[in-house]
């Protein structure tokens, strides 16, 4: 679908601000990594061949039995054993001597025939956030092999940055999105009919602010358990009201305006002035304030994470990060990790959203 004109002065807008423009590939480059996390890091292959056959175990579950195995459980695919089996094409002396026999198929001695050989290709960062590997202490530097160091429990710290940042982008656009469309449609009813309706709403509003949400989360955790879904259900639910004042000041201070009135004498519904008429004049002060949104709830999620009532302790978590930073102060690398994290991903989106402001806002899209 062609994009309007007005939408294209918009993009053209966007795109002379370089720093918002820069931030946004930027920003689009480092969400598709965290997107393809498992094809990134992982402790499981990408894609696995065996026998001709293609397996793809970083998004599918395979037991050992598919590969020649004796178990039924998911196939241990950093086990020397394991990767003989599928690069012998499934020999039994794999359990006696992987090392040898792996070998002997690289250097062409063997006696396994091409047909049967198979090859394993492995993410770039080779530890899934949930691995664990036990060599040396914990944690460990930064080395060859784990890039941003280990945790106090040796787990990789790139590798949960990823998957933490995934879980923190996608947090916040489904908090966002959803909090900021039910807060903008409550501005728009309070600020354009006024009146009774106004005053009810404030006063709602009033008494919902005043509810301490860190004890409704802490109340909830403890009876329904912590969860990902549970925790954007009670961000939505304190978080709505955030834009609420904005978008109700400029239904406000608009209703009254001359296209308004002359809408209504010709018969246009209230729907169709408030979210065709009213709201896109509204935008500009609304994008002004999404930014702050946006980044309170990031904070919000870190936080949460760091005082233990965020997402479940199993889940990668910047701000678990971050308190591991504070419990080993002997180990500089976690809290360096965690800051440089969160002051990239915030600066990021705050240039992205400050263009997309300036390019709603008429007085500089039409320059």
């Amino acid at each position: 679908m062609a994009m309007s004109e007005l939408n294209r002065r918009r993009w053209r807008s966007f795109r002379r601000n370089g720093r918002a423009f820069w931030s946004l590939v930027i920003f689009s480059v480092l969400f598709v990594v965290a997107m393809l996390a498992e094809v990134v890091a992982n402790d499981k292959p990408v894609v696995v061949s065996y026998r001709g056959e293609l397996f793809f175990p970083a998004y599918q579950f395979y037991p050992e039995t598919a590969f020649g195995g004796d178990f039924g459980t998911e196939a241990i695919y950093r086990d020397e054993a394991v990767q003989c089996l599928i690069v012998t094409g499934g020999r039994q002396e794999c359990w006696d001597e992987p090392d040898s026999l792996i070998a002997a198929v690289k250097s062409g001695s063997s006696d396994v025939p091409k047909d049967e050989q198979g090859w394993m290709i492995w993410p770039p960062i080779p530890f899934h956030y949930k691995t664990i590997n036990n060599v040396g202490t914990a944690p460990s530097p930064p080395d060859g092999t784990h890039w941003l160091g280990t945790d106090d429990t040796a787990r990789d710290v790139l590798a949960r940055v990823i998957y933490g940042f995934r879980i923190s982008i996608l947090f916040t656009l489904i908090v966002t999105v959803i909090a900021s469309t039910i807060g903008i449609a409550a501005g728009a009813i309070q600020g354009y009919f006024g009146g009774r309706t106004d005053l009810v709403f404030q006063r709602l509003l009033e008494i919902w602010a005043s509810t301490p949400g860190l004890y409704v989360i802490i109340i909830l955790f403890a009876i329904l358990g912590r969860s990902f879904w549970l925790l954007v259900f009670v961000t939505i639910l304190f978080g709505w009201p955030a834009l609420v004042g904005v978008v109700r000041a400029e239904f406000l201070r608009a209703r009254n305006f001359e296209y308004v009135r002359a809408a209504r004498a010709l018969g246009v519904g209230d729907r169709t002035i408030m979210f065709r008429h009213i709201l896109p004049n509204a935008m500009v002060a609304t994008l002004t304030m999404l930014p702050f949104v946006v980044t309170g709830t990031i904070s919000g999620l870190a936080a949460l994470d760091y005082l233990g009532y965020g997402l479940p302790a199993s889940a990668p978590s910047l701000g678990e990060l971050a308190l591991q930073a504070k419990q080993n102060l002997q180990a500089p690398w976690l809290a360096f990790t965690a800051f440089f994290t969160f002051a990239i991903m915030l600066s990021l989106l705050v240039f992205i959203f400050e263009g997309v402001r300036d390019a709603f806002d008429p007085r500089k899209t039409f320059k």
